[in-house]
């Protein structure tokens, strides 16, 4: 099967290279054509332009959507659209405002295009060897493609999630929550920290990672924080927030549910600009590790 991806940053690049390495045909086209010439250095079809990736697809087309949450994808699916026909399935693997993704979904199938949300999580690591994929959408359009998302993703790293929307907004809340479990991480340092021990902040977090009930990913890369920036102390200490967490609160508050721990963690980000805590500097090096986010530095 043939699969084209629009959208060459730090998570399209490593899928097109996981979706290459599991045997699919990958049509890849990119904005900057710098990209385009590294994805095509990797043994990956490269296109200078949307309507040349679109011909070299198959007669059911399958587009894979990378590109940032909003007018972008819009963008992209206006200059689609008028090449798609019925059985075409455009799946949008960002991090999509769900009630976005249920309109677009509403629009493309007065076409008969079926319209998938992956939310896709893991990282960049994920995305290149296995990622986690939630996926909302068609039934019919999950069947022809479930081997597809088996492929890319961990063992059971695969959901279909339900209707359309349901896979962006069930990423949506996995975020709200890496917000949290990040501020207690980064909490929890600045103890360390401030304590009367000269601690080893790296083997702390190296020993929390084998055997501990806090063991898990998210341990793991803020002990490849410390290997990689040593005491932190070149780190700016903003930690950039993202719609997600905004979007989860935004939901809690609707529906009436508390949600103190992540709201907080939210208005961490937005005060982080105008402190100078060790906890949002290990924060803002974890973000860094997991998903390649920006990192301020003096």
């Amino acid at each position: 099967m043939k699969v084209g991806i629009i959208g060459l940053g730090k998570m399209g690049y490593n899928l097109a290279l996981n979706m290459r390495d599991k045997g699919y045909d990958v049509q890849a086209y990119n904005r900057s054509k710098e990209k385009v010439e590294a994805i095509i250095r990797e043994g990956v079809c490269g296109h200078d332009t949307i309507e040349g990736l679109l011909a070299a697809l198959d007669d059911r087309k399958v587009i894979w959507l990378m590109v940032p949450a909003g007018e972008a994808v819009d963008l992209v699916i206006s200059q689609l659209s008028p090449y798609l026909k019925t059985g075409d399935i455009v799946i949008d693997g960002g991090n999509s405002k769900y009630e976005d993704t249920m309109k677009r979904s509403d629009f493309l199938s007065e076409s008969g295009v079926y319209y998938l949300d992956a939310g896709t999580s893991g990282g960049t690591e994920g995305a290149r060897n296995g990622a986690c994929i939630m996926v909302g959408g068609e039934k019919e359009a999950i069947a022809y493609l479930e081997d597809f998302f088996k492929a890319l993703t961990v063992k059971d790293g695969f959901l279909h999630t339900g209707v359309s929307g349901s896979g962006h907004y069930v990423k949506m809340i996995h975020n709200g929550i890496e917000y949290g479990m990040m501020q207690a991480i980064g909490e929890g340092f600045n103890i360390l920290k401030s304590s009367r021990f000269d601690l080893d902040y790296c083997a702390v977090a190296k020993v929390w990672s084998n055997g501990s009930i806090i063991r898990g990913l998210l341990m793991e890369l803020t002990e490849q924080a410390f290997i990689n920036n040593g005491d932190l102390e070149q780190i700016v200490p903003i930690i950039d927030a993202q719609g997600e967490g905004q979007w989860t609160v935004e939901e809690a508050i609707r529906l009436n549910v508390p949600i103190p721990v992540i709201a907080n963690s939210l208005f961490v980000r937005y005060a982080s600009k105008d402190t100078d805590k060790f906890s949002d500097k290990v924060v803002a090096a974890l973000r860094n590790e997991f998903g390649g986010h920006k990192l301020h530095v003096k």
